[in-house]
């Protein structure tokens, strides 16, 4: 709606516009201030050039009045409008606000945590970032590919063995054990001993030349378990990378930066040249050991996915890892392909509470707060919608005793309570969407005609969100749409009402809009509560 709006203003007025929403729609649905930018080539005042251009808008059947205010045009729609976009929402159903298939090609990155334990709750939140992202992206038409990079090389996958076998010696074997300051720890790791004694036998626990076996091991279970909570959250991901499998392009890729002049040898250690191209310092790539760093890895991968072809590449990674996007940005500039293709989101770590207290850490992850825990105490659609509440590079704390609320002040119960609530009035009324797709606006009220203006806003929000990267757009969206549907609901008689029928259709586009959101940001629309 508001693009067929911008796209007709434009054409009238022969010049590109801004528009804006007013804060008070009673002034209108949108305005632009397109006056103000033209008094100095006019040599008027904007008050005197916005009438001048408000008048040319006397025969368009888009607007209901055109009128300027203090220099700005404020345009109301009319009923016709609002009615044919209307119905072109209720016919598509499940394909409202859905677009034609871009000629572009994304590869989206996001969790890809180390294999060598489950997922905490910080993971949670890149990881339903990046899916909601997905879920947009795909139906405003681009074609998205979701990965996770698997970091299955390098000491963590040592640390994994070490700590696989000592969790084995001390729970299978009943040895003593004397834990080194870093290792791995929780009851996961006790529970893949045991299948490790199973299927392994356990002498593989005390043979030291045998611990990488054990990692790789382990990394498979972790993996499952991984999988696992990502479904449980609704989470699919079209590939996985392993990390060790790209080492053996290592040689070729530290060929093109040698030949591009961007390596060089001290003390013993190879560097990346990564200071020129805007990181703090120049970074060690291979060890003095001769053993190729994390850097190196994140270089092949990107290397590899440059080859692969995408237009895009998104990245999302936790906040800590923003020093890594200069260096990484340099090596794929070095490897003569394009940095600005890659965009990187940081995902900002989460503080959860419970009844006002630090949420109690996993004793089956040892010293973290597991994903899973929280899933299952408040549910997938929950945990997805606050996270969603606030950008992701954005600080967030929650309480979760609140989402167990059962009015305003949860958002999810709040927003599938005004989508229940409009069920349950078409099913007092005893009709169906169907019976109300043909209904006129004719002589409908500014109620009714805000609440069908709000809903159509959908498609832009949408967009905005997208291309914004910001899913808050879209739950801000939604618990303002809930708002005014339950505003509408108490102010007006619906069933029984002379306006019964007008008052249905609008409801129905109102739930259109609410499933096709919740859809998008991947929870259950609750048809009952």
């Amino acid at each position: 709606m508001q693009e067929i709006v911008k796209n007709h203003i434009e054409s009238i007025l022969e010049k590109e516009v801004v528009l804006e929403k007013p804060k008070d729609i009673s002034l209108g649905h949108f305005a632009t201030p397109v006056a103000f930018s033209l008094a100095k080539e006019f040599r008027k005042s904007p008050m005197v050039i916005a009438e001048e251009l408000a008048s040319k808008f006397s025969e368009s059947t888009l607007f209901e009045k055109v009128e300027s205010v203090k220099g700005f045009i404020n345009f109301t729609l009319s009923k016709s409008f609002l009615e044919e976009e209307t119905n072109k929402a209720l016919a598509l159903k499940d394909e409202f606000a859905k677009e034609n298939l871009k000629d572009e090609k994304i590869l989206l990155e996001y969790v890809s945590a180390n294999p060598t334990g489950p997922l905490h709750i910080g993971h949670a939140r890149g990881a339903i970032a990046g899916d909601a992202l997905a879920r947009v992206g795909r139906h405003l038409g681009y074609d998205i590919t979701t990965e996770y990079y698997v970091n299955d090389a390098g000491a963590q996958m040592d640390l994994l063995g070490l700590s696989l076998a000592l969790a084995g010696q001390e729970t299978i074997l009943n040895l003593e054990v004397e834990y080194p300051e870093k290792y791995y720890r929780g009851d996961y790791l006790f529970d893949i001993a045991k299948e490790v004694a199973q299927e392994l036998g356990t002498d593989i626990f005390t043979d030291e030349s045998r611990q990488m076996e054990l990692a790789l091991f382990a990394k498979e279970r972790v993996l499952e378990l991984i999988k696992k909570d990502m479904a449980d959250l609704g989470i699919v991901f079209d590939n996985y990378v392993s990390e060790k499998s790209l080492y053996s392009s290592w040689d070729s890729t530290k060929e093109i930066l040698e030949k591009n002049g961007s390596l060089y040898e001290k003390d013993d250690k190879l560097w990346i040249k990564s200071q020129e191209l805007g990181d703090d310092v120049d970074r060690v790539v291979v060890r003095d050991n001769g053993i190729p760093t994390y850097l190196a890895g994140d270089i092949i991968y990107h290397k590899n996915k440059y080859d692969r072809n995408y237009d895009r590449y998104i990245n999302i990674w936790g906040a800590d890892h923003h020093g890594y996007i200069a260096r990484v940005k340099a090596a794929i500039k070095f490897l003569g392909n394009d940095p600005e293709k890659l965009e990187v989101l940081l995902a900002q770590m989460v503080q959860l509470l419970k009844g006002g207290e630090p949420y109690k850490m996993s004793k089956r992850a040892g010293n973290v707060i597991l994903m899973s825990d929280i899933v299952e105490e408040i549910g997938s659609d929950a945990l997805r919608f606050v996270f969603l509440t606030k950008k992701s590079d954005t600080h967030l704390d929650f309480d979760i005793d609140k989402l167990k609320n059962q009015d305003s002040s949860n958002p999810i119960f709040y927003i599938n309570y005004a989508y229940a609530r409009i069920n349950q009035v078409f099913k007092k009324a005893e009709k169906s969407f169907e019976n109300v797709v043909n209904i006129s606006y004719e002589n409908l009220n500014n109620d009714s005609i805000n609440l069908v203006y709000e809903s159509l806003l959908l498609p832009s929000i949408l967009n905005e969100a997208f291309n914004k990267r910001d899913m808050q757009k879209i739950t801000d969206y939604l618990y303002s749409l809930a708002s005014s549907i339950h505003r509408f609901y108490n102010e007006h008689k619906i069933v029984g009402n002379e306006r019964e029928d007008e008052y249905l259709k609008v409801l129905s586009l109102c739930s259109l809009s609410i499933k096709t959101s919740l859809n998008l940001l991947g929870i259950r629309p609750k048809e009952t509560m």
